[in-house]
């Protein structure tokens, strides 16, 4: 079964709607981990838009499973990921003006900067990821450059209905078995929720699915513990093969 790990970032966005000091996004990383997450993921906009560097650097002190730091490929944030030093970063592509991340990392477009900024990130012991869309020539510019692991970005998947569903799923199988033969790891996400989470979590190879939304919208009704256990119980549920 994929590990689950919990992106808190929209804990923070309530927080943030009034400039508050809660919602703690610290406090739901604890609970998540207490609940049974294996790991927890916050994405550090360039924008600040709801987590902010306070926040990550008490994660960092408090998170006990992984951390994971999603974040653009800018010079700021590569230096605020060497400074904290999470487990994981995952490389995200940014648009202010977008709701949350639409698509995956132009992975080859990046090549020359990832080629520099990578082995940083490596040689300071973080694993490093990128964001990507189920399509080969992301997966072949994410093993050029050395990356870690690919997350398959799972929204067209999400999004999509009856055949269509179907023939992204398809994609996304592809793409797992593709990247893992070119020696990447493979984690997933995007837009997953309570209802679509099981086939992902069978796609061969896959060992971590990011969810975030979902979670925290449910535990507005059944509170975050619950969410949790909820979607944890949804992986069991799936048959997922141990990763």
């Amino acid at each position: 079964m994929p590990r689950l790990h919990v992106n808190i970032d929209h804990v923070a966005t309530v927080r943030q709607a009034r400039r508050e000091r809660v919602p703690d996004p610290v406090a739901a990383a604890v609970i998540c981990e207490l609940a049974g997450a294996q790991g927890i993921t916050v994405h550090l906009r360039e924008d600040r838009r709801h987590i902010q560097d306070r926040d990550l650097r008490l994660l960092r002190e408090t998170v006990t499973t992984l951390l994971n730091q999603e974040m653009a490929l800018a010079e700021e944030m590569v230096r605020i990921a060497l400074e904290v030093r999470p487990d994981e970063v995952c490389v995200v592509p940014e648009d202010r003006q977008e709701l949350t991340t639409e698509g995956g990392l132009d992975a080859a477009a990046a090549l020359p900067r990832l080629h520099k900024e990578v082995p940083k990130l490596q040689q300071a012991g973080i694993a490093v990821s990128l964001f990507v869309d189920p399509d080969p020539k992301a997966l072949e510019a994410a093993a050029q450059c050395g990356a870690d692991f690919v997350e398959l970005h799972t929204g067209r998947y999400a999004r999509a209905r009856a055949a269509e569903r179907h023939n992204e799923l398809k994609r996304l199988e592809t793409a797992a078995r593709y990247a893992h033969e070119l020696g990447l790891r493979v984690n997933a996400g995007h837009g997953l929720d309570y209802d679509n989470v099981g086939e992902v979590a069978r796609l061969p190879h896959v060992e971590e699915l990011n969810i975030g939304f979902a979670i925290v919208a449910r535990s507005v009704l059944v509170g975050l513990d619950q969410a949790v256990r909820e979607m944890l119980d949804r992986l069991l549920a799936s048959g997922a093969a141990e990763a």
